[in-house]
C-alpha cells in the first residue's frame, strides 16, 4: 500500500480481503467497501471511520467469511448492534446495502486493492463515494458531509470530472453539482 493508514484501519483491509477472497472462492461477487471505511482509505486516515459498511448481495456468505476470520456479533445490554466486531480490532464490519449506491453507481469504476497474500479489496469509486456524501449533505442531515467531499476531491484532483458532476446530480436531486463541493470549509 502507497499510502500511511493507521494500524487497525490497514489490518481490518487486510481481513476485508481475506474475506472477499472467501467469497470469490465459493463462485460469489466480492463484497465492495463503502460509507466511512473507503473515506478513510481515499483520504490515507486523514478522515477516521469506527466501522467498514459494506455493499454484498450475499449477506450471510459475508458474515460466514467473517466468523471464520474470528468476527463476533456483539450482544448483550448496551451492546446491540447490527454489525460484526473482530476481537483484536476497533473497527466493525456491517452489510449496509445489496447494491452499490442503489444501483446508480458504475461497478466498472471500483477499484481494487491488492493485498498480496490477504487478497484483493473491493472499494467503491472516489468520485462515487464524493457524491455519495454530498446526497447525504444535500437530505439535511449530515452537514459535516459536505466537508468530507471537499477534502476528497482536494485529495484526489484526477477525478472523472464529469462522471463526478453526473454523480452528485444523482445523489443531490439536481441540487448540488461538483462547483458546489470546493466551496466547502476545509478539514
Amino acid at each position: 500500500m502507497e499510502a500511511v493508514y493507521r494500524p487497525e484501519f490497514e489490518a481490518a483491509l487486510r481481513m476485508f480481503a481475506q474475506a472477499s477472497g472467501r467469497m470469490i472462492a465459493q463462485g460469489f461477487e466480492a463484497p465492495i467497501l463503502v460509507g466511512g471505511g473507503s473515506v478513510e482509505f481515499f483520504s490515507a486516515s486523514a478522515l477516521t471511520t469506527g466501522d467498514f459498511d459494506v455493499a454484498t448481495a450475499r449477506q450471510e456468505e459475508f458474515e460466514t467469511a467473517l466468523r471464520s476470520l474470528g468476527f463476533v456479533k456483539p450482544s448483550g445490554p448496551g451492546r446491540a448492534t447490527r454489525g460484526w466486531i473482530h476481537p483484536d480490532l476497533a473497527l466493525g464490519f456491517e452489510v449496509v446495502s445489496r447494491t452499490l449506491l442503489g444501483g446508480l453507481a458504475d461497478r466498472e469504476r471500483v477499484m481494487l486493492v491488492d493485498f498480496g497474500e490477504d487478497g484483493v479489496a473491493n472499494i467503491i469509486a472516489v468520485e462515487d463515494i464524493i457524491a455519495d456524501r454530498m446526497g447525504q449533505f444535500a437530505s439535511g442531515t449530515a452537514p459535516e458531509m459536505r466537508d468530507q467531499a471537499s477534502l476528497l476531491l482536494r485529495l484526489h484532483t484526477n477525478v472523472d470530472r464529469a462522471y463526478l458532476d453526473r454523480r452528485v446530480r444523482e445523489e443531490t436531486v439536481g441540487d448540488y453539482g461538483i462547483d458546489d463541493i470546493a466551496e466547502a470549509d476545509p478539514i
